[in-house]
């Protein structure tokens, strides 16, 4: 597949990036990264406890995931109060101590932000559903029953079954698109725009250097709620009725562009802020580009381009960096193998005979793309998928589709940090989930000791990435498949940089000059003639 005429050579001057463009960033899971306190979940002084290792990566910047106050139905995607910490994870005082450690160790500090919905337990919310003439009656989505008394639409929920619930207190439905314990708030109402406003001015006042928005496509309706048509014929599995739908009414309204103007115009207010959309469905690349387009929206956006891929393909990987040439208005990628949402990537796309050394490419290769890179925690020791027995599964989408729908639990097993103490180093009590018994195996404290482990490996991509300018914030300026090899050229200022990967089963010999050049990297016994399978070198030209 040739993608070469899709890139322009262009790439911004030195003196015009802000600290994020081209930034690696470490997502941390908090219920898995460090248990402080003994009782199995993780929490913001573990955190604290292990920046170290995060800084000694080389990264940028930690993203943490939700640790607000929230009754953990979705784990902390259900808040119960936007400006305070959830006792499992501590105190505003330990967000503060974590905030300082980090700075001190030259990371910046991202955390979530969940604007589509709240808790049941929300004060918003409690008072909302009082009555239909509250102060809070329009700051979430009500609607009359239609007159045989089914929900107002046919909209669907993301984790199954209507997206509608009945409430007789004020005898209507509310909307929800995920549980039914995290009713849709009205984000076309000035006011919740104006106290979600606020809560990130809460977080910003304490030190955070930036934000990653949840399901910020879903922070609008239509409010006609007109029906969603019901989507293509498919070969893939429909597991939810989720799956028939086009969800062209229950999100992705057009009016959610300048609610991030008004985002914009607050972050600009302090320095260097950053701001990241998640942005997934059917329009998610269109979505992705308005969200950030020009100089009054985010700052950067990341699809799902890789996190549910079942495989790891050239097309797939040139389809994606096409989508975000080095143009004037065109906003800035971020991209993630691996998430809290997502199963590990080297289970998903390799077998177990080939993971050492797909985990090593796989590292190389996001190394060299385009926009930020984002590491989730572990992937740095090649944590793969652990099988989750039903009793002991969390996940409300998993219990609720099983087992069907893959457990998100899997993924986010605790941090290995030691071979010798009980669950890995992570708790000195019992695990929220099980460590898993191949990730024990990969522990920090066993790869330290290795020269040629993933983790020293992981350190050495970074590294290249953040000394190679065009690596770091180049343009991509070709994308190829050239004989067995898949190729992406880089370039910034005066420096063009050739990655060439062998994603295939058999050995590819580089054809032509194409693997002449000063080496920066091999890996897995690539060299200028031959790239065995799953190797990959990367060659100033």
């Amino acid at each position: 597949m040739n993608r070469a005429d899709a890139f322009e050579a262009v790439a911004a001057p030195a003196t015009d990036r802000p600290w994020w463009k081209g930034a690696a960033i470490y997502q941390i899971y908090p219920r898995s990264f460090q248990d402080s306190n003994g009782d199995g979940i993780g929490d913001l002084p573990g955190i604290t406890q292990r920046l170290g290792h995060v800084a000694s990566l080389g990264v940028d910047a930690i993203w943490i995931s939700p640790f607000f106050t929230s009754p953990m139905k979705d784990f902390g995607y259900d808040v119960a109060d936007y400006c305070d910490v959830d006792p499992i994870f501590g105190t505003l005082a330990d967000f503060d101590t974590l905030i300082a450690r980090a700075h001190e160790l030259g990371l910046k500090v991202l955390i979530d932000q969940v604007y589509s919905h709240t808790s049941d337990e929300h004060p918003w919310f409690v008072e909302s559903r009082s009555s239909r003439t509250n102060a809070k009656a329009d700051w979430f989505v009500w609607a009359d029953a239609k007159p045989d008394g089914s929900p107002p639409s046919n909209w669907q929920s993301v984790f199954g079954g209507p997206a509608w619930t009945w409430d007789a207190r004020r005898g209507q439905y509310y909307l929800h698109n995920f549980l039914n314990s995290q009713p849709q708030v009205n984000m076309h109402n000035r006011e919740v725009q104006d106290a979600m406003l606020a809560a990130m001015r809460f977080w910003l006042d304490r030190g955070v250097d930036g934000f990653r928005i949840d399901a910020l496509n879903f922070a609008m309706h239509d409010p006609e709620l007109r029906d969603n048509p019901p989507a293509p014929a498919t070969d893939r599995l429909r597991s939810r009725p989720f799956d028939f739908q086009l969800k062209k009414y229950n999100m992705s309204h057009p009016d959610i562009p300048a609610f991030i103007a008004r985002i914009r115009a607050l972050t600009d207010a302090y320095d260097g802020i950053f701001t990241v959309a998640e942005v997934g469905g059917d329009e998610a690349e269109a979505e992705m580009k308005a969200f950030t387009r020009g100089e009054q929206h985010l700052n950067s956006a990341y699809g799902f381009n890789f996190l549910y891929a079942e495989e790891l393909t050239p097309g797939s990987i040139c389809a994606a960096l096409a989508e975000w040439p080095d143009e004037e208005g065109v906003g800035w990628p971020s991209w993630a193998f691996e998430n809290h949402d997502a199963p590990r990537a080297v289970s998903r796309w390799w077998k177990p005979a080939q993971r050492a050394d797909a985990a090593r490419m796989k590292m190389m290769l996001l190394a060299c793309l385009r926009g930020n890179i984002i590491l989730y925690y572990g992937e740095e020791l090649g944590l793969t998928q652990v099988e989750i027995p039903f009793e002991q599964l969390h996940d409300p989408e998993a219990i609720a589709n099983w087992p069907l729908t893959l457990s998100r639990d899997g993924a986010r097993t605790p941090m290995p940090w030691d071979a010798s103490s009980a669950h890995s180093g992570f708790t000195e009590g019992e695990p929220w989930l099980p460590v898993g018994d191949d990730n024990a195996a990969r522990s920090v404290e066993m790869q330290e000791g290795d020269d040629a482990s993933l983790l020293h490996h992981t350190r050495a991509m970074l590294s290249l990435r953040r000394d190679t300018p065009a690596l770091h914030h180049g343009a991509v300026v070709r994308c190829e498949t050239v004989g067995g090899l898949f190729v992406i050229e880089r370039r910034a200022q005066n420096q063009t940089v050739r990655c060439l990967f062998n994603l295939g089963s058999g050995t590819a010999a580089a054809p032509g000059d194409l693997a002449t050049g000063s080496v920066l990297a091999a890996i897995n016994g690539a060299t200028s003639a031959n790239l065995p399978p799953l190797s990959a070198m990367v060659i100033e030209i």
